[in-house]
């Protein structure tokens, strides 16, 4: 599967070796993206079923954490050139992430916002951004918006989504 439009067009603007973090990797197809232009990729998940495929890949290190579970951030007091996270939203740790974002690096975030009830799953508040949620965590942690972005889209399905890139100064 293709990357994320929105996170091929921001992360072009990070560069090898990265590192870059990707959060609730899935199938991977942000780490495989950023491993395959030379970037270190930490590609966390609960469940690595998608990614077993990358194991042992020297650009790519493979965390299984289930995020969610009140544990520490398994990966803290580490700068990330990029911190990836589509379609996930776990309020609690939404900080954690932004902090990870290391001098001159990015946050790349795309997910499901208010609004997408209309459409489908997912429809529970808890899983939907707030308006300017993205925007109130960049500013939050001293991130520069570049673009933010809260619309309804029609591909890869009909959706309302919140997405930013944001960066921090070096």
């Amino acid at each position: 599967m293709n990357p994320s439009a929105w996170i091929a067009r921001f992360g072009a603007e990070v560069p090898p070796p990265g590192p870059v973090l990707d959060v609730a990797c899935g199938g991977g197809r942000h780490a495989r993206w950023f491993a395959a232009r030379g970037c270190d990729v930490v590609a966390i998940d609960r469940d690595l079923t998608g990614v077993a495929d990358l194991a042992g890949s020297p650009r790519v290190e493979l965390v299984e954490a289930d995020l969610e579970d009140g544990s520490p951030f398994p990966v803290v007091d580490r700068p990330f050139g990029a911190v990836v996270v589509t379609n996930y939203l776990w309020r609690p740790i939404l900080d954690d992430l932004a902090a990870l974002v290391g001098p001159g690096g990015w946050l790349l975030y795309e997910t499901f916002a208010a609004g997408n009830e209309r459409f489908g799953r997912p429809a529970n508040p808890e899983h939907l951004l707030r308006r300017n949620e993205l925007v109130d965590l960049a500013l939050r942690q001293a991130l520069v918006v570049v673009a933010y972005e809260d619309v309804e889209v029609v591909e890869p399905r009909r959706a309302a989504v919140q997405r930013i890139a944001a960066t921090r100064e070096r």
